[in-house]
């Protein structure tokens, strides 16, 4: 009987396989089966920082730049990101969010016809066409009602994302509604596009992220539970420092999975860090996100990167990009060192300069900050 692996094992077997070899762009996004985006820049936006790290080669934007040529779509999944165009077929149709009025399904229809005549169409174009003003989002501001109507034929599938322009959303009409004909057969694919991205998960973890899983595809709300049954039932899984753990079904916990033996800051979205309850029982300590903390009670920073050296998150740094290139200050968590040692002083040093390079700037540094 082989003996069950440790959080150690698990561990280095989280960085091993989600920090795969460089490829190319296309396979990259395959492989990880969905990439979570978010606007902010800092120094770039996440999907970029999280793909800098498993393409070869990449530059700041290369996504928004070769998204209409590489198969993929816009949507909300677990969260809202970029995911192979089979992937989101299997989340479609779905209801809308809110029931649609008689005078926004109207206004819908022509906004369609609209959008289809030109091919692709800009918000601002449609929004100057039919001139519908403002209205109060869901968020407690305010945006152009018919970026509000675009946004939800877009969650419904009327609509797709045909390309950015300036980060701006462009929308082509969607001539050919995908429909997932097995709802059961459909979860589960979906649910091992998530178990594959963020695996090894813990239980809780997994049934939390079926749970946001079903804010995407809310005509299968009711299958909740039976479709987490059956992913526990098929996975791989162990039961580890009194906490079940679950992975692919056809992977093993490698003992001697390679670790890179290099230092990386990730995205605060990247999947070896999303999970915050998986990160504490790896770490030890607890990363937060805090870009929309108030300053003052911000403790790691506005847009703190985790700090990967080998197989350990030993702290975070904050990048700023500025005329003098690229800089960072680099905390580390509690029980490091103050004094990092040459060898992690270098890799740092290292991956300052590749960062550089994926901003498109010259020149790189970083400081120590007291934490």
């Amino acid at each position: 009987m082989k003996a069950s692996p440790t959080l150690a094992d698990l561990r280095r077997f989280a960085v091993a396989r989600s920090l795969f070899a460089p490829t190319t762009l296309k396979r990259a996004v395959t492989r990880l089966g969905f990439v979570q985006a978010d606007p902010i820049r800092a120094p770039a936006r996440a999907q970029d920082l999280t793909l800098r790290h498993r393409v070869n080669d990449y530059r700041a934007g290369d996504l928004e730049k070769n998204y209409p040529r590489l198969g993929i779509e816009e949507d909300f999944f677990v969260n809202y990101g970029y995911l192979p165009a089979a992937t989101q077929a299997l989340m479609h149709p779905r209801p809308p969010r809110t029931a649609w009025g008689a005078a926004d399904l109207q206004l819908a229809r022509k906004v369609l016809a609209f959008v289809r005549e030109r091919g692709v169409a800009h918000p601002r174009e449609v929004e100057a066409h039919f001139a519908q003003g403002r209205a109060a989002n869901w968020f407690g501001g305010s945006s152009n009602v018919v970026t509000q109507l675009l946004d939800r034929m877009h969650y419904q599938g009327m609509v797709r994302v045909a390309r950015r322009d300036a980060g701006t959303r462009l929308y082509a009409v969607r001539e050919e509604m995908p429909v997932a004909d097995d709802a059961a057969a459909a979860l589960d694919a979906l649910v091992d596009v998530i178990v594959h991205k963020y695996a090894p998960l813990p239980g809780t973890s997994l049934g939390q992220l079926v749970s946001k899983l079903m804010v995407g595809v809310p005509q299968w709300q009711g299958q909740r539970a039976a479709v987490l049954q059956r992913a526990v039932q098929r996975l791989s899984h162990a039961r580890v420092d009194g906490a079940d753990w679950y992975w692919p079904a056809r992977e093993r916990v490698a003992r001697d999975a390679e670790i890179p033996q290099s230092a990386r800051l990730l995205a605060p979205f990247d999947p070896v860090v999303w999970d915050r309850r998986r990160f504490e029982l790896f770490w030890g300590w607890a990363y937060r996100f805090e870009a929309y903390t108030p300053a003052p009670k911000r403790k790691l920073g506005y847009y703190a990167m985790p700090l990967l050296w080998r197989d350990q998150v030993i702290g975070w740094g904050n990048v700023a990009l500025g005329e003098g290139g690229l800089h960072a200050n680099i905390g580390l968590a509690g029980g490091q060192s103050a004094r990092p040692t040459r060898e992690l002083r270098l890799a740092l040093d290292a991956e300052l300069v590749r960062m550089a390079q994926f901003a498109g700037v010259d020149k790189s540094g970083w400081k120590l900050i007291k934490a």
